[in-house]
């Protein structure tokens, strides 16, 4: 007999006790019995008979679960008085069958009050059946009275541990669905905080530098209209090509293209290219080391950034000449370095927005950056990013 809501170790626990209940209720009965006359002997043995398939059966109807729980106490209460009034030691029944009124009644109200009119109905009839012989309050009927007595107790006791522990699980639960949403909070601000970081930081390394470079290129091709018209319509050209790159950029950050259009091919190629249009805009002299070393998309356009965040920095910062990137091969990853022999700067005193986000792109990958210079004597960036298991 299943009660709605019942969880499986409850399930499981009344199949338990059930199969204890027929086992050390009716069994013994059941045995005692058997050497009585064959009437008092056949009307037990078809009570307790009744009472055990009374259990299973009235699981089995259909139709409201409180009414069938209510008719197998109803059936136990007039069994046990039954069999109380057929022969002596009900009371034995009367202790085991106890726990049936406090799983099955539903209130310890109910239970108290069923657990005394079981008590009562055995007492009654064990004083029924003992009245011709002048006996009113035999031993089975003390054994009942004392048996139901310390049951009651020991119920309210439980149920009152039992509540006690239902209203701390209750109490934890709300605490954990509490903890659950707040770190669901957390969880999601976080989440708005790093992808805030991490447009902030593709802006910064995209669109920014590439606006940064219009704005350069425009003021010098201006300056240079009426002295310099060649230059200055290469300079234009090299104006419609990184707006051109700070468009398909922009269209990456929106989502509308594939971060695969913006670094296409070879990482070797693609680093060529910037340092070719680097060399053209701003005339300084770059030398390049450049191995066509295999690497997955997320590696290349890494070092892409890296090299467009160092020469953004050069190109604004250092005063250099010369310019040297050295890309390699190693059997730990590759490695990308960038030097200059600009001005340098102290490195402990940088605060700039693009060397930490250099460091964050790199660390997302597992690599790291370095960063060695000096006043007067340079910068050397060394971008490390481990090679994939």
């Amino acid at each position: 007999m299943t009660q709605p809501g019942e969880r499986p170790q409850e399930r499981a626990l009344r199949r338990w006790y059930a199969g204890a209940w027929v086992l050390f209720g009716l069994v013994p009965p059941a045995i005692a019995v058997w050497d009585q006359p064959e009437s008092t002997r056949s009307a037990t043995m078809a009570l307790l008979s009744m009472l055990g398939l009374c259990y299973p059966i009235t699981g089995t109807f259909p139709g409201n679960p409180a009414l069938r729980r209510n008719t197998f106490l109803g059936a136990l209460i007039a069994g046990i008085g039954a069999v109380s009034y057929l022969m002596d030691g009900a009371a034995s029944l009367l202790i085991v069958s106890l726990p049936h009124f406090w799983i099955l009644a539903g209130s310890p109200r109910r239970a108290v009050v069923l657990s005394g009119a079981a008590t009562a109905a055995t007492v009654a009839a064990d004083a029924a059946r003992t009245a011709p012989g002048g006996e009113h309050l035999s031993g089975n009927s003390i054994a009942a009275v004392v048996g139901a007595a310390a049951g009651i107790l020991f119920g309210l006791w439980m149920h009152r541990v039992v509540g006690r522990h239902d209203e701390r699980a209750r109490l934890l639960a709300a605490d954990l669905a509490d903890a659950e949403r707040r770190l669901a909070e957390a969880q999601r601000r976080q989440g708005a905080t790093d992808e805030r970081e991490r447009l902030a930081r593709e802006i910064h390394d995209t669109l920014a530098q590439g606006f940064a470079s219009i704005v350069v290129l425009a003021e010098a091709a201006r300056n240079g209209l009426g002295a310099d018209p060649g230059r200055s319509a290469q300079q234009l050209v090299s104006i419609e090509q990184t707006a051109r790159e700070n468009l398909a950029e922009a269209r990456v950050l929106v989502g509308a293209a594939s971060q695969g259009e913006v670094a296409p091919g070879s990482v070797a190629r693609t680093l060529r290219r910037t340092l070719d249009r680097f060399a053209e805009d701003t005339g300084l002299t770059v030398t390049a080391d450049l191995p066509d070393v295999d690497c997955d998309q997320t590696t290349r356009i890494a070092l892409l950034r890296c090299t467009q965040e160092s020469l953004a920095n050069v190109r604004k910062h250092a005063a250099a000449s010369t310019v040297g990137v050295v890309l390699e091969r190693h059997p730990h990853g590759v490695e990308l370095e960038i030097t200059d022999d600009g001005r340098g700067f102290v490195v402990v005193e940088s605060r700039g927005f693009g060397l930490d986000g250099m460091r964050r792109r790199l660390a997302e990958l597992g690599g790291e950056l370095t960063v060695t210079s000096s006043p007067g004597d340079g910068t050397r960036i060394l971008a490390m990013i481990p090679a994939k298991a």
